[in-house]
């Protein structure tokens, strides 16, 4: 599987602008740390600096699971990565507290992608490194997806793979 680094120069589907928040700035981040009380990851942060927010190439847009969820038996979508910002229209990493108690989701979470009853989600449960999770609202499921949202941007393939 490629590393990171070559993963961030194919992530963005750029034909896409649905989703995209303007460029992400260092007051954006601090915004974003502030309001949502937590520290985002490096490597999440550089995604964002490429595009902030928007759809994901067709090839990186499922994770495999390790457990069946509501939406496969071996995989969760992965389609779009929300940015941050204040768009009209547009969800946004800031969203999250708002999303999180609309769902009854636990806390804290910072919402990545998805349009609810579902999400993927960064947990900060564990302390301030936060894993990535899978959260399914409706059946008050979670499942753990990667140890750190690197590894889960590594660990992303082709939902044609599960067809």
């Amino acid at each position: 599987m490629p590393g990171f680094e070559v993963l961030q120069d194919v992530f963005w589907d750029g034909s896409v602008d649905r989703g995209v928040q303007p460029p992400l700035t260092d007051q954006l981040v601090h915004q974003a740390e502030h309001t949502l009380g937590v520290s985002l990851p490096a490597s999440l942060v550089a995604l964002l600096r490429l595009q902030n927010g928007g759809q994901v190439t067709d090839g990186l847009c499922a994770f495999p699971t390790s457990a069946p969820t509501s939406w496969a038996s071996d995989h969760v979508p992965f389609e779009h990565l929300m940015g941050i910002g204040h768009r009209p229209g547009t969800l946004s990493l800031l969203d999250s507290a708002y999303l999180v108690g609309e769902w009854g989701l636990p806390a804290p979470l910072v919402l990545l992608s998805g349009s609810g009853p579902c999400w993927i989600a960064l947990d900060y449960r564990t302390g301030p490194t936060p894993t990535v999770g899978w959260f399914d609202a409706d059946f008050r499921s979670e499942l753990p997806l990667a140890a750190d949202f690197q590894e889960f941007v590594e660990g992303l393939t082709d939902p044609e793979a599960y067809a």
